[in-house]
């Protein structure tokens, strides 16, 4: 996303509008509105997650995030243990804790999601993702980076995305 002047206006961002949408791993990320918007204040997405489907466990060190379930059924791990979040359900988790979501029922998930503040997972999920350009129907994810190319990007965010031995470990806490 180019860098631009932060805008002090009021925003309206209309039903189905949104800065862009990218597919990031196995997930669908439309920016809703970007830090550039906010003045750096928090950046907020819209995340499509298909059954089954959510990223590896990670640490975000710079940002607080929070997650708003619109659609569907998530498990999140959040390092002490695993929460079962349907819709309404809000999850707040402050940088520095180890977590992650999946999408567990039957259909696809649907959550607004905010890191506070903002600029680094927009940046992150601009690297790593893929451009989408029907939202309602996205195609598979074509020449995806490798999962060693994604840990690499993430470490110039601050994320830390856990080896695989440690995702062991993480499934084995909850």
């Amino acid at each position: 996303m180019e860098e631009n002047k932060p805008e002090t206006g009021v925003a309206h961002i209309r039903p189905g509008e949104g800065r862009r949408s990218l597919r990031v791993m196995d997930e669908m990320v439309t920016c809703k509105i970007t830090s550039d918007r906010t003045s750096g204040a928090y950046s907020l997405f819209e995340i499509t997650t298909q059954p089954g489907a959510g990223p590896p466990p990670h640490v975000q060190h710079w940002e607080d995030e929070s997650f708003y379930v619109l659609e569907g059924e998530y498990e999140f791990l959040d390092g002490a243990g695993t929460i079962r979040a349907g819709v309404d359900t809000l999850i707040y988790v402050p940088r520095g804790n180890l977590h992650t979501h999946k999408n567990v029922g039957g259909g696809v998930g649907r959550m607004l999601v905010t890191q506070t503040p903002g600029r680094t997972y927009e940046r992150f999920f601009e690297e790593v993702g893929r451009p989408v350009k029907d939202r309602l129907s996205p195609p598979p994810l074509e020449a995806p980076p490798s999962m060693e190319e994604i840990v690499t990007s993430a470490a110039g965010y601050g994320i830390e995305i856990l080896p695989p031995e440690n995702k062991a470990q993480a499934k084995e806490a909850k």
